[in-house]
């Protein structure tokens, strides 16, 4: 895992795009405070720029590095959420611009597979993971499902003996500036 890991690192120092297996779907993903990495993102996806994209972290502390205030619901939710889930917060910081939401909010999600675990600590910057397909398309739930034209323009593709995803798109949560929730996914 370390040979991957080292690999995915030097990608991502040098703004280029993995396509790795997260705790749930594969990934696309970049440094997610690299304007020009995110670029490729959306281009390679065809995705429109007000469209916004997940990220990852690896720990408390990172959280906290790139939102403004994690309210203590967030907490709660962190420590009773049962599979992975993404937590959209009213203010990013210390990200790159295009890879916040047109009004400031972030998704983030705090991983817990061990492979992005690992990565994440390492590489010590958040990573961009947005599912591994063309926008407006079915997120394909197995790296088998993965077109190859997709695998074909990233940078590197993780050996995929390391995925241990769940295989479908994490719950989706929206905290607005009060504290209340909006469930944007299940």
């Amino acid at each position: 895992m370390t040979t991957e890991i080292n690999k995915c690192i030097e990608i991502l120092k040098n703004g280029g795009i993995i396509l790795y297996p997260t705790d749930t779907v594969w990934g696309i993903g970049c440094d997610a405070t690299n304007a020009v990495a995110v670029d490729k993102i959306f281009q390679l996806k065809q995705r429109t720029a007000s469209k916004s994209l997940i990220v990852l972290v690896a720990n408390e502390g990172m959280l906290q590095n790139h939102v403004v205030d994690v309210p203590e619901l967030a907490w709660d939710i962190i420590d009773i959420a049962t599979s992975p889930t993404t937590i959209i917060y009213p203010k990013g910081k210390n990200l790159a611009k295009n890879v916040l939401a047109q009004d400031g909010s972030i998704a983030i999600r705090l991983i817990k597979d061990n492979f992005c675990t690992q990565l994440l600590q390492k590489f010590r910057k958040p990573i961009v993971s947005t599912s591994a397909n063309m926008s407006e398309t079915p997120t394909p739930l197995s790296f088998s499902s993965i077109s190859t034209a997709l695998k074909d323009s990233v940078d590197y593709v993780v050996n995929p003996q390391f995925d241990n995803g769940t295989h479908k798109p994490s719950a989706l949560l929206k905290i607005g500036m009060g504290g209340e929730i909006e469930v944007i996914r299940k």
